[in-house]
């Protein structure tokens, strides 16, 4: 009993002298507005870091007892916001392609022609083209684009040119030609071959599966295995570099991704944001072993590389129109989506990797499909029990009012794009109705019922700048501005609202609220102090903030200061 009570007198006497100001601080951040998102402790002036941790939050008179000036970094925010490190708990994250034909918001269909006229000259004959980002709905023709655009400037190149969503590509004739695709090609399962509507003729448009169709014969471009090898690594370090600059600190890679490549850039030191990285949504046993392998290789208590959930499709966007519904679009009446596996392959696959205990991650954007999956997740809870298993669905854009509370119900987490809604809703309405657009993006009504949403973009069909999905979660307007107070403005969030859920709800969905996510005593110090304050701002001037410092894990990885 005697050891008893002398150790509690040691842990009791060792916590203080941890918490105790006379040690000093690796850094420290002062004189700021500090945003904790800590409900026990929600407005500070500074904290201090040691090692990777912060270790003290209050106000500047206390923090600055951590400064030893020998060798504390001190950072002085003058006032401006501090945060936590944004989190992308949905980004398709990977190198940056110098050569890709990049297609983001253009509203004149001609320019397609120009930038691919412009990458043929510098290919040589037989190179693939690649490029895509384009958004049939932003131009002022508002047609889906033909191969006629692409065709008479890429005679002897294969071009793929895929849409914003990732869901349909726009290919030219040498493409088609090559893949031995006619007109009287049927359409696979769970795809479609567009065809002229008066001619017959085939477009270009690819839509889902029928994308697999498509065999490109492109020359391989001439490079030694050391210039490929430096052209890849130089890719990821631009990645890294926007990440860092635009305050990501933390990403959630949806699927599968170079596990090998990730490690040699930790390993390298050149690791400057947070990776999950998950697999296939599979009922298969071998492949389930072979992810058990993988998870105990990257396993839930690593803090920068860590095996995430299996992810799966069971349908396309509303912008292809390939969305799961359970009624006719309203501009396309003889379509209700493209369904990428039956639901009985769907719960198959959700039972069989629910059972091995992983966690799930579904893409469903229609209405159909988002109901699909909570079945599936529920029809889990029935067989496997029920656990904290943190199942999510990947976009959750489209929901019938009934299914709104099952989130909650079922610990299901709606895994969303904010920017998404601004994108979308231009041609919402026209697709689906008024009626059925009340449940789109519906981020307060999920709130309400208790639900956890997680925010992300969608990157690179998105861009991976924060600061858009905050102005869409406040505004639901268009990027260019407008008036009126936004789209279904019953459903917006508040600012703060808006960063929790790009920090701590994105860090509850990958099993991560107990260390990130806060400015707070014992969490990772991953942080970010912007140029301008969220909270007080304009709307207009959301978009126009940028990041002044970003640290991950107690390092400036990024400053303008400097």
């Amino acid at each position: 009993m005697k050891n008893v009570f002398l150790f509690s007198i040691i842990v009791i006497m060792t916590g203080l002298f941890a918490c105790s100001p006379a040690e000093k601080a690796d850094l420290v951040i002062l004189n700021g507005k500090v945003l904790t998102i800590d409900e026990s402790n929600p407005r500070a002036e500074a904290l201090a870091v040691i090692g990777d941790r912060i270790v003290a939050v209050g106000k500047t008179s206390r923090i600055n007892k951590y400064v030893d000036e020998s060798f504390t970094e001190v950072i002085d925010a003058a006032g401006r916001l501090v945060i936590p490190g944004f989190n992308d708990a949905h980004a398709h994250f990977g190198p940056v392609n110098p050569d890709y034909v990049e297609l983001r918001y253009i509203t004149d269909p001609s320019v397609i022609t120009e930038k691919v006229r412009e990458q043929v000259a510098r290919s040589k004959p037989g190179e693939l083209i690649r490029g895509g980002h384009w958004e049939h709905e932003m131009f002022i023709t508002g047609e889906w684009p033909t191969k006629e655009l692409i065709d008479e400037v890429a005679p002897d190149n294969p071009v793929a040119l895929t849409r914003a969503d990732g869901h349909s590509v726009l290919v030219n004739s040498y493409v088609i030609r090559n893949s031995g695709i006619t007109k009287d090609t049927p359409d696979p399962f769970g795809g479609e071959i567009q065809h002229d509507p008066e001619t017959g003729e085939l477009t270009g448009i690819f839509k889902e599966s029928a994308m697999r169709l498509l065999k490109y014969g492109a020359i391989p471009v001439e490079r030694t295995e050391e210039e490929e090898a430096q052209r890849k690594w130089d890719g990821y370090m631009m990645a890294l570099e926007k990440a860092r600059q635009l305050g990501v600190t933390s990403i959630q890679i949806p699927g599968s991704a170079d596990w090998e490549m990730y490690e040699r850039i930790e390993k390298e030191g050149k690791l400057t944001a947070r990776i999950d990285i998950g697999g296939v949504l599979t009922a298969d046993e071998e492949q389930l072993l072979l992810y058990e392998e993988q998870r105990e290789q990257y396993p839930a208590e690593n803090d920068w590389l860590r095996f995430a959930y299996l992810k799966g499709f069971i349908d396309g966007t509303l912008g292809s129109a390939t969305a799961l519904m359970f009624e006719p679009f309203s501009d396309e009446p003889d379509k209700t989506g493209l369904p990428q596996m039956t639901y009985e392959e769907l719960e198959k696959r959700v039972l069989a990797s629910d059972e091995a205990g992983f966690q799930i991650g579904i893409h469903a954007i229609g209405t159909k499909a988002n109901n699909w999956i909570l079945n599936a997740y529920e029809k889990a809870r029935e067989v496997n029990g029920i656990r904290d298993s943190r199942h999510r669905s990947e976009h959750a854009q489209l929901l019938i009012q009934e299914d709104i509370p099952r989130f909650a119900e079922l610990g299901v987490i709606a895994s969303m794009q904010p920017t998404h809604c601004i994108t979308d809703k231009r041609f919402c309405e026209k697709r689906i109705g008024l009626e059925r657009s009340k449940g789109a993006y519906a981020w307060r009504s999920l709130l309400n019922t208790g639900a956890h949403i997680a925010f992300g973009t969608d990157y690179s069909v998105e861009p991976l700048n924060p600061m858009e999905g905050l102005y869409a979660a406040l505004t639901r307007k268009d990027r260019l501005g407008e008036e009126g107070e936004g789209w279904f403005p019953e459903e917006k969030l508040t600012m703060e609202e808006a960063i929790r859920l790009y920090t701590l709800e994105s860090a509850y969905s990958q099993f991560m609220e107990d260390r990130k996510g806060m400015i707070k005593p014992g969490y990772l110090a991953d942080i970010v102090i912007t140029d301008k304050d969220l909270m007080t701002i304009p709307e207009e001037e959301i978009m126009k903030t940028t990041v002044d410092y970003t640290i991950v894990g107690g390092k400036v990885v990024f400053s303008k200061d400097k």
